[in-house]
């Protein structure tokens, strides 16, 4: 069973970091499939005005939306987030993780994700490597919409 006893999948969103395209899809199947949907994020902007759908602004700071999505995550919850301390963190209490370019985070690969996120650190901070991931591209919109497609669907056949 993918959601909680008798409660529904609800998305939660690292949105600081979550591109625009990415945040659109998400509109868009929050409406579709009547789910709801919070965005945490540090700075205000627009979301579309439905019910199903809002803005959680926290404090200005480090990790602050990363807090309260553990915070307010359940079991069988969607967290979309590229941050794996956060994705290990929402994976223990039972919610389902993918980032913005459709990856998924699980119990089987967090741990191996999280020692290559520290390698990379190490090496950005010894000078060795720079710059992040490659700009989101139209092959990562689509993977996500795909895989957000697949888990809500699964999430409304398990009620």
């Amino acid at each position: 069973m993918l959601t909680g006893e008798g409660a529904e999948m609800q998305i939660l969103v690292d949105a600081d970091a979550c591109p625009v395209v990415i945040r659109e899809i998400l509109y868009r199947a929050a409406q579709k499939r009547g789910t709801k949907l919070t965005l945490f994020a540090n700075q205000s902007f627009q979301v579309p005005a439905s019910p199903l759908i809002s803005l959680y602004q926290v404090a200005k700071g480090p990790d602050m939306a990363d807090h309260e999505i553990a915070a307010r995550v359940t079991r069988g919850d969607l967290v979309i987030t590229a941050d794996i301390p956060l994705a290990s963190e929402v994976l223990e209490k039972g919610a389902l993780v993918v980032t913005p370019r459709g990856e998924r985070h699980t119990a089987n690969n967090i741990r191996q994700r999280l020692q290559m996120r520290d390698f990379m650190e190490t090496m950005r901070a010894s000078g060795q490597h720079a710059g992040g991931p490659p700009p989101l591209d139209q092959s990562d919109r689509k993977t996500f919409a795909d895989q957000l497609d697949r888990l809500l669907t699964l999430a409304e056949k398990s009620l």
